[in-house]
């Protein structure tokens, strides 16, 4: 930890933007503990001691997603994503990457509708390296025509890869279009074509201004790393850089959905493909412990109720999942099925509204909610074993709930959860007036012309040097 002596010698004749502020510490887990710092100009760090290896991760998230976008320019964050791994004012095309690379580490990003996620992992003696390179993009990157129509030409081609020539992609933009009708979480992250097309370098320039800033971001790090020499470090590289005057969100709510939706889309698929999502809380609601144990209960392994029903016994489906949005705001709680063949979506359908309706009249049992839990609980202690894994858990549960270490604290609140408390989240949020369902049905005529569908992430893209993994922390965290 740092020591307030070493705190003020090393802010003693900094600038007002490179000077250090202590923040209060926070608890992650039974050893570890999320010391949090701030410099003048509003960048957040946050740094998580752990010296079992010789490994660093250095993740920035900036506070802005999909859902900082206006109507018309939808796409632009995540098209950033790609944008921030060219040229800057120091460092040619290309010599981001071969720079990590020659230092031994790995790097990747993401977006998704409330974040922007930057993830490094490095041999720890390469850090001031990361530092370096990290701060010099946020604010010197350069942005020009030609590098611009390239990288746009790249995202249309993933759009096209991922979307419109992808089932699962067409469906999932689909069902968070019709579900929801106002919150700004229902545009794609990817863009629309149209959107993705007519981006200017001007409108490039005016997003990385507001959003490319100390102020909007947060550093994580995590693994063999000192605070004395990470803080240097930091001061040194963003201290000189200035806050952005941030414009106040204005996003109107979703309106309550007061009856069933539905839609037929008839896409080159061998089998039906079904996608139901109902209202849910945001992440840091009371309730959404709750409902992230009914969808353990729904879907999580062999033993869940709609797996053995739909799978094992009934042999309806070939695959069932579910899914609840770690966001600051309301989102969707989804249920996606792919059929066997032949199969028709009224038997699938009605024990689906069986089961929902189960958990809405009869307590569930202790044993089974125990189960549930474990599993929760072995998902996010999966999930911390390396310090990427921890580094996105913590910068995550900071984005979203302003709280880094939250993720033990949300697992306390499961072990709270009770039967009664499950039965009263099923009927709050899965009511039959609040599903929306989407409906695939094959069309055999297209079936021949379809490309081979990419492995599924449940939402996160390839990776390889051009293209970007994303999604991966939140349906992770979920």
């Amino acid at each position: 930890m740092m020591q307030a002596e070493e705190l003020e010698e090393l802010n003693r004749d900094r600038t007002e933007h490179a000077r250090v502020t202590a923040l209060p510490s926070a608890p992650f887990g039974p050893r570890l503990v999320i010391q949090r710092y701030q410099l003048g100009n509003g960048l957040t760090v946050l740094l998580c001691e752990d010296h079992s290896a010789k490994v660093v991760a250095y993740h920035t998230w900036y506070r802005v997603g999909s859902r900082h976008e206006r109507p018309g320019k939808t796409g632009l964050a995540h098209l950033f994503e790609h944008l921030m791994f060219n040229e800057t004012e120091q460092l040619a095309k290309g010599e981001f990457d071969r720079r990590l690379m020659q230092a031994g580490a790995e790097s990747n990003a993401s977006t998704w509708l409330d974040w922007t996620h930057y993830t490094i992992a490095v041999p720890s003696d390469q850090l001031g390296l990361v530092v370096g390179l990290e701060a010099e993009r946020m604010a010197h990157l350069v942005l020009r025509a030609p590098e611009l129509a390239s990288e746009k030409e790249v995202v249309l081609n993933e759009r096209r890869f991922r979307v419109d020539d992808d089932v699962d992609g067409r469906l999932n933009e689909a069902l968070w279009g019709a579900a929801l009708t106002r919150h700004p979480y229902r545009s794609p992250t990817i863009g629309s074509a149209e959107d993705i097309q007519g981006f200017t370098v001007e409108d490039c320039e005016a997003f990385y201004r507001a959003y490319y800033a100390p102020n909007n971001a947060c550093v994580v790090v995590v693994g063999d790393a000192r605070p004395l020499d990470l803080l240097r470090l930091v001061s040194d590289a963003y201290g000189a850089l200035t806050p952005s005057t941030i414009s106040p969100e204005d996003t109107w709510p979703e309106p309550p959905q007061l009856e069933a939706r539905e839609l037929t889309l008839t896409l080159p698929t061998p089998t039906l493909k079904l996608a139901l999502a109902y209202h849910a809380p945001a992440m840091g609601d009371a309730d959404h412990p709750a409902l992230a144990l009914l969808s353990e209960i729904l879907t999580g392994g062999r033993a869940s109720r709609l797996t053995h029903r739909l799978i094992t016994q009934g042999e309806l489906a070939s695959d069932v999942r579910s899914f609840l949005g770690p966001l600051k705001d309301p989102s969707l709680f989804e249920i996606a099925i792919t059929a066997r063949e032949g199969v028709a979506s009224a038997p699938i359908l009605a024990i689906v509204s069986e089961e929902l309706a189960r958990l809405q009249a009869e307590l569930v049992s202790q044993a089974e909610l125990d189960r549930a839990l474990a599993r929760f609980e072995l998902g996010l202690v999966s999930g911390l074993e390396s310090v990427e894994g921890k580094a996105s858990t913590i910068g995550l549960y900071e984005i979203v709930l302003g709280q880094p270490g939250a993720a033990f604290e949300r697992l306390a609140a499961m072990r709270r959860v009770t039967p009664s408390d499950l039965r009263w989240a099923a009927r709050r949020y899965l009511g039959a007036h609040q599903r929306t369902l989407i409906e695939v049905v094959p069309d055999e005529s297209l079936l021949g012309e379809a490309p081979d569908e990419p492995a599924s992430s449940e939402g996160a893209a390839s990776s390889e040097p051009g293209e970007r993994a994303r999604d991966a922390a939140a349906r992770e965290a979920s």
